[in-house]
């Protein structure tokens, strides 16, 4: 066993027992491109085969919740719309609950700006009518973008920022990735001196209240895992639930070593299939050695 090798089983720690119900993050952990993480596939049927509850969580605005049903059906797990909460979903609920009638400047992909549309939620691109100036992740991010949202906050000085989720990068397969909507935050509180207020997304505990909204279960009763410390394991940690980190997407052991004892996770996994405890691996006849399975 090499240095590194007993550092990391020296830093994993798995359940010892089942939740009344398990969340979890989407890309990094169950799958990561257009593929099944190890274990992600008999992890998910093991937990609905005795009837446990399970949703599905992704601070990505690009998709709506149809796009990911979708997704999760063609990679063999079928999966119920209402099961599936992302940053379209709580943006769209966070403006009819905090600021019905309100005029927004959403800078997103258009999956947000559908569900935007259909929900009735006024949009301008007059910088004189916005009331909010919504930060996303927006592939279409330019100038002209930039200057409606800087005469909105700046000029005008009516509007508010505010987005959908605070993620730096889109993490990809092969260790690539892309500018997430951090950079659009970051460009808009540069040129314009007005700070993000809310962000709607993970870490915010509003996000995994809303996924169990449908149980009779307080979020404390739960188990969130994700493949970011930052993210993931915070909502968990904001939300008073179990948080756990599977070590197949963004943050590593350094990560972990460096984070403090209040942010850290309960758990940590080096795959997915681990969060269910060892008795439950010998009742199903799992194997550790075993050749990694979807």
């Amino acid at each position: 066993m090499t240095t590194d090798d007993a550092v990391s089983r020296t830093a994993l720690r798995r359940p010892d027992r089942l939740f009344p119900a398990y969340v979890f993050d989407l890309d990094g952990t169950i799958y990561l491109g257009e593929g099944l993480l190890p274990g992600a596939k008999r992890l998910i049927e093991a937990l609905r085969q005795r009837s446990i509850p399970v949703r599905f969580l992704s601070n990505n605005p690009t998709k709506d919740p149809e796009q990911y049903v979708d997704k999760l059906t063609r990679l063999g797990l079928p999966t119920p719309v209402g099961d599936i909460v992302n940053t379209v979903v709580t943006m769209t609920r966070w403006l009819l609950e905090h600021a019905p009638g309100q005029v927004v400047f959403p800078l997103g992909d258009p999956p947000l700006i559908r569900a935007l549309q259909q929900a009735g939620i006024p949009m301008s691109e007059d910088p004189a009518e916005i009331d909010l100036v919504i930060a996303s992740y927006d592939h279409g991010f330019d100038y002209r973008k930039l200057q409606i949202a800087f005469d909105a906050l700046w000029f005008h000085r009516r509007a508010r920022l505010i987005a959908t989720h605070p993620d730096r990068y889109c993490p990809f397969p092969g260790g690539r990735g892309e500018p997430d909507v951090a950079a659009v935050i970051a460009a808009i509180e540069a040129c314009t001196g007005v700070a993000c207020e809310q962000h709607v997304g993970k870490p915010d505990p509003e996000m995994l209240a809303l996924a169990l909204s449908d149980l009779d279960l307080d979020p404390s009763e739960a188990i969130m895992t994700g493949d970011r410390l930052a993210t993931d394991v915070r909502l968990a940690r904001n939300a008073g639930a179990a948080g756990a980190l599977v070590l197949t997407g963004d943050s590593g052991l350094e990560d972990l070593a460096a984070t403090a004892p209040e942010h850290a996770p309960h758990y940590v996994l080096d795959r997915i299939d681990q969060l269910l405890p060892p008795a439950v691996w010998d009742e199903l006849g799992w194997q550790d050695d075993a050749p990694a399975p979807t």
